[in-house]
């Protein structure tokens, strides 16, 4: 098992990858270790939608009508979920609480997102967070069923992972952007 360095170090996005995908119970079992993000008051604000075969199209074409898009651009929009065979809806689903802010709710969610992300690397999966200029759009949240304190952060899109090398990124990512204050 890769230690938690490791696994940051080595995850890259999988833009292209095959029609082989996870189980639920996989997934289920992957989120047991992602739920353990910082979640002040345990509030456990998310919740994780699996889209796979015709509830891919049925996204893709509540995608089309957020944009307005007819003919073949509705055609190439609507054809985007379809690229891979899982795409995992993380949903931030906030509370009003006195002392939980929902920008802090909403962290607790995209951290969840990151880990399973993290995790299906890890084991194995091509994948790759997705998000788009109609990610909030009434259309495509009605698509994935959510409530009226619910929004869609994105889509990880998992599948099969295509060979390529896992050796670190080059250069320092991180050395620009950190600062230390006294």
């Amino acid at each position: 098992m890769a230690s938690a360095r490791e696994a940051a170090l080595t995850r890259r996005s999988s833009s292209k990858v095959t029609d082989a995908a996870p189980d639920d119970d996989t997934i289920v079992s992957l989120l047991e270790a992602a739920a353990r993000v910082a979640d002040h008051a345990s509030l456990r604000p998310w919740r994780v939608i699996a889209l796979r075969g015709a509830a891919r199209a049925r996204l893709g074409e509540a995608l089309a009508a957020a944009a307005g898009l007819e003919g073949e651009h509705a055609s190439r929009l609507a054809a985007k979920p379809l690229r891979a065979p899982l795409l995992l809806a993380i949903v931030a689903a906030t509370t009003t609480h006195p002392k939980v802010p929902e920008w802090e709710q909403e962290a607790s969610a995209a951290g969840v997102g990151h880990v399973l992300s993290l995790l299906l690397d890890e084991a194995g999966w091509g994948v790759m967070w997705r998000t788009g200029p109609y990610t909030r759009h009434p259309l495509v949240a009605r698509m994935h069923g959510l409530g009226e304190h619910e929004r869609l952060l994105g889509w990880l899109y998992v599948g099969g992972r295509i060979s390529r090398p896992r050796g670190e990124r080059d250069g320092s990512i991180a050395a620009g952007r950190f600062s230390s204050l006294d």
